[in-house]
């Protein structure tokens, strides 16, 4: 039992240990979510659950610095997501969704705060404003969607 719950431990953290382009980001994402997958694989089989965290984090780490992003990729990690200051990519960004969050406050639509950050009532007001005017419905915030909302006056 014990030797099965080792072996679910590295396969789980082998499958998702791919968040990030670089290899610092893959190593410490795949580390992290090792040690989570690793702790309930323990909870659940002969590991205690220190055990699993253990071997998960060693396995997602090692999977994350041996692997890139071209093998596997579950897109950009969260600490390098929302409001940052070293990147104007990002500030671009928070600008769009807060002139998106308030054009569709202009409109009636339901968006939260008019903060920049794409939370879920933001990307529920969107996926209704792109159901009302017929465009494709993906919840998402773009500049194309920016300057349709800022077109209806």
């Amino acid at each position: 039992m014990v030797r099965r719950g080792r072996f679910l431990a590295v396969v789980l953290a082998l499958g998702l240990a791919g968040c990030g382009s670089s290899q610092q980001d893959r190593g410490l994402s795949g580390a992290g979510i090792g040690a989570a997958g690793g702790a309930v694989v323990g909870a659940v089989t002969g590991l205690t659950v220190l055990q699993g965290a253990v071997i998960g984090t060693g396995a997602g780490a090692a999977a994350g610095l041996l692997t890139d992003s071209d093998d596997f990729n579950l897109g950009t990690p969260f600490w390098r997501r929302g409001a940052s200051s070293a990147g104007t990519t990002n500030v671009a960004h928070n600008s769009m969704v807060a002139n998106t969050q308030a054009g569709l406050s202009r409109l009636g639509y339901d968006p939260g705060p008019v903060d920049g950050v794409m939370g879920p009532r933001t990307s529920a007001a969107i996926r209704e404003y792109q159901y009302d005017y017929d465009l494709p419905i993906d919840g998402h915030a773009t500049a194309s969607l920016e300057q349709h909302i800022l077109a209806q006056r």
